[in-house]
């Protein structure tokens, strides 16, 4: 069987190189694909930008109708996408069920948004210079974007880059996460079928030495990175004249106060810490509970784990814990549990190491603050449990942290609340909610290490875009 090919140019194409992929539950072979070369990802680029001539110029109504057929694409090739991402990533089938219905809902309220932007007015008389001149912004796509994308959510992480581009008039050179490459490939497939134009959108895995010479080429207007903290941030320093999208990682926490209906938030807060083995960058990491309930919570979340967090096999509609991405980062983490045990750290729940990169969920109390495990961002089914005094020392302990991305709060009081949003030092903080919540047409993104600018599809498509300023002398 030949590698997956390229998707260059509205083309399928075969390259030299095959990099072959496994499954990371069972280690069986899912095939290989096609690794581009120097000289077909300058295809690529190349022909993003000669496509931009087309696309900028699409109507509004051509760039919906485009959308809208990916969506329905992807809701008839649905299972394929499920079964794909099961196998590609390990994620639980439920998972990834969510997944893909999130991604054709990306798809469609980018439609929805391609009509709506009809730029704005300029109250040009506000001040007496403007007095007989009319004003007006819109904003106008950038060219060609590059887009790189994580190995976690390997169709709808590329939908959020993939259909803010579409519905803007860009055009984009993609290159997905080698470790999960066959969603963006199988959605390249939906892409041609719903006639996007040649060259908009080129998918083309290709290794990290062919990234360096994109960051000085002039024909790339912008850099959309999601990965890790690390990586992103280096892009931007060596990328300084371009604009530069960052959607990094974190170390979420959730506080929970008395106030509240404690016992119905752990259901909640036990999903969205081990959900997927906790390989989201809005993974709960870190559970804030009042001193005055902590005792009762923490004895009642280890019951829930134990009873309701089943880990083992992705296909398994029960499974709520896959396996890791693989075994090297079960290796790193199961060192930094050892290192918060040696520093004085409880463990709370059984140690499950199973197969290739399995990790039963893990609770952690009392890690001290130079652990990795509270400090650094996890990715793994790894959640650490801290009590807390008053309501301000839960939000100091949220902000004691290099990363800034999302948090949840569980309180009924409104005041409480909105000292939090005010307080908070993160890009969402959801109240009655875990910070793992998210939607595709809410803005989402982080501070400090977490990034630099907002996705979510109306967001993005600002990021994507430039306003321009019109303004007509009437005199």
């Amino acid at each position: 069987m030949n590698p997956k090919p390229l998707y260059i140019n509205g083309r399928h194409v075969l390259s030299g190189t095959a990099h072959a992929l496994t499954n990371p539950w069972d280690g069986s072979s899912l095939g290989e694909i096609c690794l581009a070369d120097g000289g077909q990802v300058e295809e690529a680029v190349a022909s993003a930008h000669a496509a931009f001539q087309t696309t900028r110029k699409m109507t509004a109504d051509a760039r919906a109708v485009v959308l809208e057929n990916i969506a329905a694409l992807i809701a008839e090739r649905r299972q394929d996408f499920v079964s794909t991402i099961v196998s590609e990533a390990g994620k639980p089938v439920t998972f990834a069920e969510a997944e893909t219905e999130r991604a054709r809902l990306t798809f469609r309220f980018a439609a929805a948004l391609a009509l709506s932007d009809e730029g704005h007015g300029i109250a040009m008389d506000a001040s007496a210079p403007g007095a007989g001149h009319f004003g007006m912004v819109k904003r106008f796509p950038m060219g060609v974007i590059l887009g790189i994308t994580p190995f976690n959510f390997p169709l709808n992480l590329v939908a959020h880059k993939v259909a803010p581009c579409l519905a803007t008039g860009n055009t984009m050179v993609l290159k997905p996460a080698l470790k999960t490459p066959l969603s963006s490939l199988l959605l390249a497939e939906v892409l041609d079928a719903a006639l996007v134009p040649p060259g908009q959108i080129n998918v083309v895995p290709f290794n990290h030495k062919h990234i360096s010479p994109l960051l000085e080429d002039p024909r790339i207007k912008m850099i959309s990175f999601t990965g890790s903290a690390q990586v992103g941030w280096d892009l931007k320093a060596k990328a300084a004249k371009k604009k530069v999208a960052l959607e990094l990682g974190g170390n979420a926490a959730v506080v929970v106060e008395p106030d509240c209906d404690w016992r119905a938030a752990i259901p909640k807060i036990a999903a969205a810490s081990y959900g997927y083995a906790g390989q989201s960058c809005i993974s709960v990491q870190r559970i804030l509970v009042h001193k005055d309930i902590h005792g009762a919570f923490r004895d009642e979340l280890i019951d829930y784990i134990n009873k309701k967090i089943p880990a083992g096999d992705p296909s398994d509609k029960s499974t709520i814990v896959g396996p890791m991405i693989n075994s090297d980062e079960r290796e790193k983490i199961l060192s930094w549990i050892k290192q918060a045990e040696e520093r004085g750290a409880n463990l709370l729940t059984p140690l499950h190491v199973e197969g290739r990169s399995l990790l039963g969920p893990v609770l952690l109390e009392n890690v001290p603050a130079n652990c990795s495990a509270l400090c650094e961002e996890a990715f793994a089914p790894l959640a650490v449990l801290q009590s807390y005094g008053t309501f301000p020392d839960a939000l100091a302990m949220v902000n004691d942290s290099a990363f800034g991305l999302q948090a949840g709060v569980f309180t009924s009081d409104i005041r409480k609340a909105l000292l939090a949003f005010e307080e908070l030092e993160v890009g969402g903080v959801m109240i009655g909610q875990v910070p793992t919540f998210r939607v595709e047409n809410m803005p989402y993104g982080g501070v400090k290490e977490s990034g630099f600018g907002r996705e979510g599809v109306r967001y993005a498509m600002e990021e994507m875009t430039e306003p321009r300023c019109l303004v007509i002398n009437r005199a």
